[in-house]
This record gives C-alpha cells, structure tokens and sequence, in this order.
C-alpha cells in the first residue's frame, strides 16, 4: 500500500498582527523534521494548503532534509477560517491581536484563550447557526475529505505507471487533519474535536491507501521534537 504523511504545520505567530506565518520555533520544528526525515522513506510526491504558515513548513522541512522539491498547492488543504469563527462567537475578535494582547494580561491566560477557543469551535460545529459563517463546519468537512480524496484517486489512476508516488507529503493544518481522521473512523464531531486540540505543530499522522482502501497508520507522532526536548512541543 501507499502512505499518505499529513504534517501539521509550525508553531504559526498567535497574537500578532499576522497569524499567518512560522515563528522562529516554528521554522526550527520544521527543519528538525526534515532532519528527521532523512532517516525515513524518501516521499515521491508533496502536496501544501496555500498559506503562508503551509509553505513555510515546506520550506523549512526542505531545508532540514537538504533536498529540495517541487511543492503542489492546493486550496482544499487550507485551515478552517479561525478568525471567522471566533468573531461570529465574539465580535471583539475581529481584532485578533488587541484581544490577544488583552488575554496574555489575565491570570492563567492559556485557559482562558483555550476556553474562548473551544467555545467558538462548539458554537461552529453546533449547525445551528451555519448561514452565519464563510464556510459552515459541514461544508468545511466536505472539502478536506473531498481533496483527500481527489489526490488518492489521482495516484491510483496513476498506479501502474513510472510516475506513481508511494510515499506522499502533505503540508496542512490540524483542521484538515482532524476532519479527515474522523471520515475515517467515524468519530463525532466532539471527538474530531478533540483530536484537532492534540495535534502538535509538525506532528506527522500517517494514512495507507490502495484503490480499495484507506486507514489510519498512526496518528500524531512528533518524536522528532521529543528527541530534541520537552519545549520544542507546541500548539498553535
């Protein structure tokens, strides 16, 4: 069977002005899996979501692996509009640093961000208020498995040729990744959930594939990172 290696992206820049890119942690946690990796099965094929923080991923990795390699973009491998969730829950996120800045006053401040957080996601995830958002919770579910899928089939129709890909890379977010991992295995919303709040940054889920099928072969593994120590372990 062939293997399909999700990675989570880097430790992305939480409350400052732009999201949207690695932090210094996040590009090191990178290329120590590119470090990693040099011990692994060389992949055949990349894929990356179009943001920012997903080719930064790539590029770092690529640096770690030293050997660089043509990236395909692909849209349908984008995060979950965090923003759009959060304001429709609370409109003081619409300024996502000012409120940030406001958290990191409070006593036990990653609580209080994890609470916010959980209870926007709930509120999204809930249906009852999907006409509200820029892509519903369903919609947003659709599209991941959708783009999955559309990558599997275009290796298998590619199978018994020299250009078919065993080992494929995916450069994405932990949305995407939880959303597949539950059409998996059938988990609920809540539980695709919480695996989404347990993905480490660059933690790396394996899934195996034939024409027939398609199953989870570990999920999460980011021992590059506790090779190197207890505080290369982030989440955002």
């Amino acid at each position: 069977m062939a293997a399909i290696y999700l990675i989570r992206h880097g430790q992305a820049s939480f409350g400052k002005a732009d999201y949207d890119q690695l932090s210094e942690k996040g590009s090191q946690q990178a290329e120590i899996l590119g470090q990693f990796w040099q011990n692994l099965p060389a992949p055949d094929k990349y894929y990356s979501g179009d943001l920012l923080r997903h080719s930064q991923t790539a590029e770092h990795f690529f640096s770690g692996l030293q050997h660089p390699s043509t990236v395909i973009t692909h849209s349908g491998l984008n995060e979950l509009d965090h923003i759009d969730v959060l304001t429709r829950y609370n409109s003081e996120w619409q300024d996502c640093q000012k409120i940030s800045e406001k958290i990191a006053k409070m006593p036990e401040a990653n609580k209080v961000f994890q609470h916010e957080f959980s209870q926007a996601m709930f509120r999204w995830i809930s249906g009852d208020f999907d006409d509200e958002y820029i892509e519903s919770w369903q919609q947003f579910k659709q599209r991941c498995v959708k783009t999955l899928k559309e990558i599997i089939n275009q290796q298998v129709q590619t199978s018994q040729s020299a250009t078919s890909a065993k080992n494929i890379v995916i450069f994405t977010s932990g949305g995407p990744i939880s959303a597949i991992i539950q059409d998996i295995l059938a988990l609920s919303d809540q539980q695709a959930l919480t695996v989404c709040q347990q993905l480490v940054n660059t933690g790396v889920t394996k899934l195996l594939f034939s024409q027939q099928n398609l199953s989870l072969d570990y999920l999460n593994n980011y021992s590059h990172l506790t090779l190197k120590g207890d505080e290369w372990q982030t989440y955002r």
